[in-house]
């Protein structure tokens, strides 16, 4: 798969590499004990990653019943279990970095992680919450590390409300925490002005989805 990227002049490294989680982060509380925690640019060198990952992920599309019909999901998929090998050696290094760094408020590590590929403004994923399995009765973490061109990541209350936005690419990391998953929904909107594509990667724990 070829995928076009406008690359950053600012992350340019010999090596991807993970830069100090706390410097640069900043804390967002929201509404209903939620929270969101954003810290750009932590991966240095994510242009390589992102072109690594386009080429060696089992990249797979979906389909979903829509009302009477059966749609194509407007991105591509993958999804990596408890156990099995990530694609890159850096997604493993940001598995264990925010597994430790969130324990204390986790109370577990970070397990799984799956990967969406937004190839264009045209891909997109609808307002939802991370509420299959655990998720929908418990607060938890979920952790999105963003390659590639940024994209726009928005939440809202569920119910409706004020819209906080959120761009993502080029190595930046934001974690959803507290009652986030339950009480917020998020989205990435399809947009006319995107650039060019974007993998996120989504670490949730067990039973988490």
């Amino acid at each position: 798969m070829t995928l076009a990227l406008q690359t950053s002049l600012l992350d340019v490294v010999e090596r991807p590499r993970l830069g100090p989680l706390r410097h640069g982060r900043v804390r967002h509380p929201l509404a209903f004990g939620a929270w969101v925690d954003h810290r750009p640019a932590w991966v240095l060198g994510s242009d390589s990653v992102f072109t690594d990952l386009v080429g060696s992920v089992p990249w797979r599309s979906e389909r979903r019943t829509m009302y009477d019909r059966v749609v194509d999901v407007p991105r591509l998929v993958s999804w990596y279990d408890a156990g099995d090998a990530l694609p890159h050696p850096l997604l493993d290094q940001s598995r264990r970095a925010l597994s430790a760094e969130y324990r204390s408020e986790l109370g577990e590590p970070f397990v799984s992680a799956g990967l969406c590929l937004y190839r264009d403004g045209r891909d997109s994923v609808a307002w939802h919450g991370d509420t299959v399995g655990r998720g929908a009765r418990e607060d938890t973490l979920v952790a999105i590390v963003s390659f590639g061109d940024p994209r726009t990541l928005a939440l809202r209350p569920r119910g409706g409300g004020e819209v906080v936005r959120f761009s993502l690419g080029h190595g930046d990391l934001l974690v959803m925490g507290g009652s986030c998953q339950r009480t917020w929904e998020h989205a990435v909107p399809k947009s006319a002005r995107a650039g060019g594509p974007r993998i996120s990667v989504q670490f949730r724990t067990a039973g988490v989805r």
